[in-house]
């Protein structure tokens, strides 16, 4: 069993996920949130209120929130899984740092599919990346706040690794009137209605286009990843933690559990 403390419990996927922990082998112990809804568990308005003991935080709030986050995570030696996204590059460089006495797993997506669909973008990126027009397309509900996606910049950055020359990530182009250079990787975001999240790479050469696409149908997809990677971090001392990592050990017990 994996105690946890949500930290955004009162949130759409704090409400995903008290729903799914249950099938999970996991309890949620304690909320945090500054708005007040109906739990079957504890609910504090900040992190530095809660005095309930557990194995690991999940973290579904805002990036803002990321220095309290340090702060708990680091006087409680507890892990910390972190789905928040939009962080500035100090944020992250904290949360490394963090990592180095408590274990930190940090991804912008808790998708399976979503994490497959990067590994096939830097694959398609070896074979057509010198030759193809790259432009990501993410569709997100009307009261998501950030922009691009924390999963567009996951694939944009993915891209970019597998590239031998320097590319840019263009976000808008309103203000300049030129031909599209081939080394830039270009994000359009739409924001609209109930969407979940949806995530479109296309490849496009002359006459022909490669796409790559993943859609969320609901948010349990994502409590689901949050959740087994609480129940993969609480047994670490230390270090920064991915979904690739995840994945690695799951492949790893699949393989010996075969033999």
């Amino acid at each position: 069993m994996t105690d946890i403390i949500l930290n955004g419990a009162c949130g759409r996927m704090g409400k995903a996920i008290a729903e799914a922990s249950s099938s999970y082998a996991t309890r949620i112990v304690a909320g945090v949130d500054l708005f007040e809804a109906p739990c079957a568990f504890p609910l504090y308005s900040h992190l530095s209120q809660v005095r309930e003991c557990a194995d690991v935080v999940i973290d579904f709030t805002n990036h803002t929130a990321t220095a309290e986050l340090i702060a708990f995570a680091e006087q409680n030696r507890i892990p910390l899984v972190v789905a928040t996204t939009g962080h500035t590059a100090e944020e992250l460089d904290a949360l490394k740092k963090l990592s180095e006495k408590v274990a930190v797993f940090h991804s912008g997506n808790m998708s399976l599919g979503v994490n497959l669909l990067i590994k096939l973008c830097r694959e398609a990126t070896k074979i057509l990346g010198e030759h193809a027009d790259i432009e990501i397309i993410e569709k997100h509900h009307n009261q998501k706040l950030d922009a691009p996606s924390g999963t567009a910049l996951m694939i944009a950055h993915a891209i970019q690794e597998e590239f031998a020359q320097e590319t840019e990530i263009v976000y808008d182009r309103t203000s300049r009137r030129s031909t599209r250079p081939q080394k830039e990787i270009g994000i359009s975001a739409i924001r609209g209605g109930n969407i979940v999240g949806e995530h479109e790479v296309m490849f496009c050469i002359g006459n022909e286009v490669i796409s790559i696409k993943h859609s969320a149908i609901g948010r349990a997809l994502f409590a689901q990843g949050a959740l087994s990677a609480a129940a993969f971090i609480k047994t670490k001392q230390s270090g920064f933690y991915s979904m690739d990592d995840l994945l690695r050990e799951a492949v790893k017990q699949t393989s010996a559990s075969a033999t």
